[in-house]
C-alpha cells in the first residue's frame, strides 16, 4: 500500500490592471516535480477577492476573447453597490472574480498535470490596478 503525501506551497504572480491573464501551468508543474507525488490532485487557490483561476487555451485570441467576455459579464462602467460604500472603483472586479471562482482542482497523473493538449491553467487579476497575487497550491496523492 502506497502512502499518501501532501505538498503545500505558494507561488507569487504579478499581474497588470484587470482583466489580466497569466499562464501559471509551468509553475504548477514545477511544484509537482518538486514533490514525490505521482498520482493525485492539485488544488490551486487565488488569495484575494478580486482574482480568479481557471483553465483556457493560452493563446492571444482566446485570452482576448476571455477578457472581453469577463467585461461583458460585469462591465466596469456599471454602478455597483460596493462603490457606494468604498469608492474604490473596483465593484466590477469583485463580481467578475466571484463569477469565475478562486480555485481549480486538477488531476495529477504520472507526475504531471492531466490537461488537454491546448489547456493551460491561468491566474486572472480583475482589479482596477496592478496586483501581486499569491496562489496557494496543495498537491495530495500517492508517492511516485
Amino acid at each position: 500500500m502506497r502512502s499518501v503525501s501532501i505538498l503545500s506551497e505558494s507561488i507569487d504572480v504579478r499581474l497588470n490592471t484587470g482583466p489580466d491573464i497569466c499562464d501559471i501551468t509551468s509553475e504548477l508543474d514545477r511544484l509537482i516535480s518538486k514533490s514525490d507525488i505521482g498520482n493525485g490532485s492539485l488544488c490551486a487557490t487565488m488569495v484575494g477577492s478580486t482574482g480568479s483561476i481557471t483553465t483556457i487555451e493560452f493563446e492571444p485570441g482566446v485570452v482576448e476573447d476571455l477578457k472581453r467576455a469577463i467585461n461583458r459579464l460585469a462591465p466596469p462602467d456599471l454602478e455597483y453597490e460596493h462603490e457606494k460604500a468604498w469608492h474604490d472603483g473596483n465593484g466590477h472586479s469583485h463580481v467578475q472574480a466571484a463569477l469565475l471562482g478562486p480555485s481549480v482542482v486538477l488531476p495529477v497523473r504520472n507526475r504531471r498535470l492531466k490537461l488537454g493538449t491546448w489547456q493551460q491553467v491561468v491566474a486572472i487579476n480583475h482589479d482596477n490596478r496592478p496586483r501581486s497575487r499569491t496562489v496557494e497550491v496543495t498537491i495530495t496523492g500517492t508517492a511516485w
